[in-house]
C-alpha cells in the first residue's frame, strides 16, 4: 500500500451497530487515508468528513458510483445495511472491482448463520440467504476476499430498539428466544477486527472469521449481566413468537425486509442456532470482546426509565 492509496469503506453512514463508521474512525486513528461511500449527503456525511475521511455520495447498485469510489483504492470494506438490494450491490462491487483490478484486499461482512447454510437451505431469512449468495459471488470473483461473519450484534434492534423499552419500564427482557443460548457481540469489536485486517491484510486473505462475544449463555444469563450493569434487577421473560410479533415487532413499523429478518433471527435463537462461541476477536485485535455487562454499562441511559 502506497501513501496515495486509499481504503474504501462503504456503509459508513450508519446501519446496524455502525460498523462502517467505527472502521473509519479506527483507520483514521492510524492516519490511514480513507474514502467513505455514503448513500446521501447529510449530517452523517459531515460527521465522517470531520474524522478526516474523503466522502463520496453514491449508490452501491450503480456501477458508475462504485467505479468512482474504487478509483485509487487498494483495500475495501464492503458493508451494507439490511436491504433487499444486497445481492445486486455485491455483484456490482465484484464486477467493477475485477474490471479495475486494483484491490489487494476486500473485507466483506455477512453473518455467522451463513456457516450453517447450504445451497438448498430454506430455514433462514431472505436477508440471510442474500448474504450466503453474496459470499458465493465474491468467491467466484477471485478477488482477494476476507469474509467476516459476526453473530447477533449487541447493538441489534432485538436488544436495543425492541427490548430497551421493557427493560426500562418493567425490568424485563421480553424476547421469544426460549432456552436458546447466544453470545452477542458489540459492533465496535467487529469494527476492530475489520480495521485490523485492513491495516495488514496479507495473512488474512482467503480466510473466513466467525465473531462472537466472550460468553455463550441463555437469556437468563444475559439478563443477569444487564442487572449487574444497571444496578437493578432485570429478568428474562420468554414470550411466544406470535405474541412478540403482534405486541413488539409490528408496532415498531419496521420495513418488511427488516421485520422478516429480525423475526427469523429470533426463531433461530429459539432453535439453538446461535449457540456458538469463538475467541477470534481477541486473536486478531489482541483485546477480548466486550461482555454484555460492559456494553450496557456504557449505555445505561438507553435502558433507564425516562
Amino acid at each position: 500500500m502506497t501513501a496515495q492509496d486509499v481504503i474504501l469503506v462503504t456503509g459508513a453512514g450508519g446501519g446496524v451497530g455502525g460498523v462502517g463508521r467505527t472502521v473509519v474512525e479506527l483507520l483514521r486513528e492510524h492516519d490511514l487515508p480513507v474514502r467513505a461511500l455514503l448513500h446521501r449527503e447529510d449530517e452523517r456525511a459531515d460527521a465522517v468528513r470531520a474524522l478526516g475521511a474523503e466522502v463520496i455520495v453514491g449508490d452501491l447498485t450503480r456501477p458508475d458510483d462504485v467505479s468512482r469510489a474504487l478509483d485509487g483504492a487498494s483495500r475495501m470494506f464492503f458493508s451494507m445495511t439490511v436491504s433487499p438490494d444486497y445481492l445486486e450491490a455485491t455483484a456490482v462491487v465484484a464486477t467493477v472491482a475485477r474490471a479495475l483490478g486494483t484491490l489487494e484486499a476486500l473485507v466483506s461482512i455477512s453473518q455467522m448463520t451463513v456457516s450453517q447454510m447450504h445451497v438448498t437451505s430454506t430455514e433462514e431469512s431472505h436477508h440471510q440467504r442474500l448474504h450466503w449468495l453474496a459470499e458465493q459471488v465474491l468467491n467466484w470473483s477471485t478477488l482477494p476476499v476476507v469474509h467476516v461473519r459476526p453473530t447477533i450484534f449487541l447493538d441489534n434492534p432485538l436488544l436495543t430498539l425492541l427490548a430497551a423499552r421493557s427493560i426500562a419500564e418493567t425490568g424485563t427482557i421480553r424476547l421469544p428466544f426460549g432456552t436458546g443460548r447466544t453470545s452477542p457481540i458489540a459492533a465496535g469489536d467487529v469494527a476492530g477486527v475489520v480495521a485490523a485486517i485492513l491495516r495488514e491484510p496479507g495473512n488474512h486473505l482467503g480466510h473466513t472469521y466467525e465473531l462472537t462475544g466472550p460468553t455463550v449463555q441463555d437469556m437468563h444469563g444475559v439478563a443477569e449481566e444487564f442487572s449487574r450493569a444497571l444496578g437493578r434487577p432485570v429478568g428474562y421473560v420468554d414470550v411466544s413468537p406470535q405474541t412478540w410479533l403482534e405486541q413488539t415487532v409490528e408496532p415498531a413499523g419496521l420495513p418488511p425486509h427488516v421485520r422478516d429478518h429480525l423475526v427469523t433471527m429470533a426463531r433461530l435463537h429459539r432453535e439453538g442456532r446461535y449457540d456458538r462461541s469463538t475467541r477470534t476477536v481477541e486473536e486478531i485485535t489482541g483485546s477480548p470482546a466486550q461482555t454484555v455487562q460492559q456494553f450496557v454499562e456504557a449505555r445505561r441511559a438507553l435502558y433507564s426509565p425516562a
